[in-house]
């Protein structure tokens, strides 16, 4: 929040006014996730393009086509998946192991240590799985300060401390149950109420010009614009007809 204020002090004050529980991970009410993005959601629109101007029905049975294909997908990588994590978090306790290789760890209990860090001592707890970092039971990975407690107990799989969720087992659960194919239309059975009742289209105006497929990206996204470059000399601002650069 210091740095905050330094950039602009009507962030740092809107942040204060929101809450803290509403952003920030280590305040909040539950345990919310590494990151929260809108790429999936970005992702199925680019894929449903063409199926958006076809009508409700339809369209409904190309998604479901769609998110049936990629269940059936990913459920086969899983299956040839063999690490004990995925490769994300792997990577992070490796370099949570880096990081713990200058600390020195001072027992108080079985499951109690207290680890000092450049002159700073954190309480790491084995039982309950956390440290006063923060970042053990927020991530549900041993954090640099519990893996130089347990490489002080000589306990070198470091597996059985991180959360289910990092596990195969768990990616494959969330494609185990398949997306069942709808039958043909001609054997649909469909209630009387529901045969007799017409619905009627949304009221739509069109607007002038050429509808717009492309999704409007936000103002914080790169933009790229590419530049020309000379044939001549490579520079960019001008082409050969009009290049000065003289070789020496």
């Amino acid at each position: 929040m210091a740095k905050v204020e330094r950039i602009d002090q009507r962030v740092a004050q809107y942040l204060k006014n929101a809450g803290y529980e509403k952003w920030s991970r280590v305040h909040a009410t539950v345990n919310r996730g590494r990151m929260m993005t809108s790429n999936i959601a970005k992702c199925i629109n680019g894929c449903l393009v063409e199926a958006r101007e076809l009508p409700v029905i339809d369209f409904l049975e190309q998604t479901r086509m769609l998110f049936g294909s990629w269940n059936c997908k990913n459920r086969e990588i899983t299956s040839y998946t063999k690490h004990t994590l995925g490769r994300k978090f792997e990577d992070i306790l490796v370099s949570n192991t880096i990081k713990c290789s200058r600390m020195k760890v001072v027992a108080s209990s079985d499951y109690l240590y207290s680890v000092y860090e450049l002159g700073i001592r954190y309480i790491v707890c084995l039982e309950r799985k956390t440290c006063t970092c923060g970042r053990f039971q927020l991530d549900e990975i041993p954090c640099p300060h519990a893996i130089a407690v347990l490489k002080s107990k000589n306990i070198t799989d470091l597996h059985p401390y991180c959360s289910d969720y990092y596990k195969p087992e768990a990616l494959t659960n969330t494609y185990e149950l398949p997306m069942v194919p709808m039958p043909d239309k001609k054997d649909w059975t469909a209630p009387k109420e529901i045969l007799e009742e017409f619905v009627l289209p949304p009221i739509y105006k069109r607007m002038p010009g050429r509808p717009k497929k492309g999704r409007k990206k936000f103002a914080s996204e790169k933009i790229t614009s590419s530049t020309n470059s000379c044939g001549r000399c490579g520079h960019e601002g001008h082409n050969r007809k009009t290049c000065n650069f003289i070789p020496k």
